[in-house]
């Protein structure tokens, strides 16, 4: 990883990479400082220092919107200390979570990885939904990882993924070598027109009077949108009340917003959600392309419509037409496997047994990138759209960061260190929650139960 020298001053291009990605002015990402130190584990690829560099760019982002809304310039913004410990903490903090002293379960049994008869396969199973489509695909007689792992063995890797995602499910076949390049951020569009003014904010609150409508699930998006809430936006989450949330990923990632469900195949909710849309300053979805485009909710049709908002667009496989991964569904792990990183963190003489990163950070990574890209575009006025994907965040650590000589050979895997100072308990609507901190701030209290919260805005100010 790159290690940050005595006075604080993180030696490494990480931050300046994501920071030039953005469109942020040349020079800023010397401001930020990295003190402390942490452990994302040893292995193959530099997962510490894309942790330390999207959470350094997206605290840039915010100290950028603060000096801009208190009629500064890029001059004028302040020095940023992120701290490593609080980095590594908050990249893994599905594990630290603990609801009334329970651990949740982050993956179930039917999700992992299965020897096929050429190779490796990598499937998702947490949601009942999937679980469901895997086992009808596959024919299996019992939901059990016996019947999953027997059915998996007899047939080629690639077969198996395409037969289960025709049937709804999700599973990858490993891949050997890296996936095609992706960038990093994409701009989409830009419409030339301003969003609605934002005066002063409070310190540290630098997002403050900002209204997100977050259409996001699972992990990337939501670390987005709760960190923008615990910089001071207003973050509103809407899902489908047809597309049920677990629990347990709800309590990790329901920090500094809240929850509504609408149905937009219903006239009624419809009209609430456009309202809620002509009051928007921002908009975070986390769909597979082509998903809300259906229901005219893309980058380019909110950006006809409302032409100041920030949209910020997120998917798991990248938005350019590459072979049969365009539109597809995916998730942190599906995406390792795809694309070569699962093989590339294989233990040394583990008969090719796949491995994992040391966290999901392709998600954590991503949320913290997005959450900056929005930043930035409130900072430089609205109008704007921006994608992002898990690919093109893996793309940049196996190319980007890794060229750059940060790696440490070795198989991936979870350093020791004490996460202890970073964990801290909050009442919630599920009980007693035990979280991680994050690394920008506090939130000051626990999230609501997912889809009870109305689907209004709070008042601005």
């Amino acid at each position: 990883m790159t290690i940050a020298d005595a006075d604080g001053q993180g030696q490494g291009g990480g931050v300046a990479q994501a920071w030039a990605a953005l469109g942020g002015a040349s020079g800023l990402a010397g401001r930020v400082r990295y003190r402390g130190a942490g452990d994302l584990g040893e292995g193959p690829l530099p997962v510490a220092e894309l942790a330390r560099s999207t959470v350094g760019a997206c605290a840039l982002a915010a100290g950028e919107l603060a000096a801009v809304r208190a009629g500064g310039g890029p001059d004028d913004v302040a020095p940023v200390v992120v701290d490593e410990g609080a980095v590594a903490t908050a990249f893994v903090s599905e594990r630290h979570l603990r609801v009334e002293g329970r651990a949740p379960v982050n993956f179930a049994p039917l999700s992992g990885f299965w020897r096929a008869a050429d190779g490796w396969v990598r499937t998702h199973a947490n949601y009942p939904h999937h679980e469901a489509a895997l086992v009808r695909a596959l024919g299996l007689p019992s939901a059990t990882p016996e019947a999953l792992g027997a059915a998996v063995a007899g047939r080629p890797a690639v077969e198996v993924q395409e037969l289960v995602y025709a049937g709804g499910g999700l599973a990858v076949a490993v891949a050997e070598e890296y996936g095609e390049p992706q960038p990093l951020v994409e701009p989409v569009r830009v419409s030339g027109a301003r969003g609605r003014p934002l005066g002063p904010a409070p310190a540290g609150r630098p997002a403050a009077g900002v209204r997100v409508l977050d259409l996001t699930r699972v992990i990337a998006g939501p670390v987005a949108t709760r960190t923008l809430g615990l910089l001071g936006a207003d973050v509103l989450r809407v899902d489908s009340p047809r597309l049920p949330e677990a629990d347990d990923a709800y309590a990790d990632t329901g920090f500094g917003k809240r929850s509504a469900r609408l149905d937009l195949a219903l006239a009624g909710d419809r009209a609430v959600f456009e309202g809620l849309l002509a009051e928007a300053d921002v908009v975070v979805s986390g769909y597979r392309p082509g998903a809300l485009e259906r229901y005219g909710l893309g980058a380019a049709e909110l950006l006809e419509r409302w032409p100041g908002l920030v949209v910020a667009e997120l998917c798991a496989w990248g938005w350019r037409e590459v072979g049969p991964w365009a539109g597809r569904r995916g998730f942190d792990s599906l995406v390792q496997a795809g694309y070569g990183i699962a093989a590339a963190c294989a233990a040394p003489g583990g008969g090719g047994v796949p491995g994992v990163l040391p966290a999901q950070a392709l998600d954590h990574g991503t949320g913290y990138l997005v959450a900056a890209g929005v930043l930035r575009g409130l900072a430089e006025g609205g109008g704007r759209g921006l994608r992002f994907s898990l690919a093109g965040t893996g793309s940049w650590l196996v190319r980007g960061l890794a060229g750059a000589g940060t790696g440490t050979a070795g198989r991936c895997g979870q350093g020791a260190y004490s996460a202890g100072p970073w964990l801290r308990e909050v009442d919630s609507g599920y009980g007693v929650l035990r979280y991680a901190a994050s690394p920008l701030g506090e939130w000051g209290r626990g999230p609501s139960r997912w889809g009870t919260d109305e689907a209004v805005w709070l008042p601005r100010g």
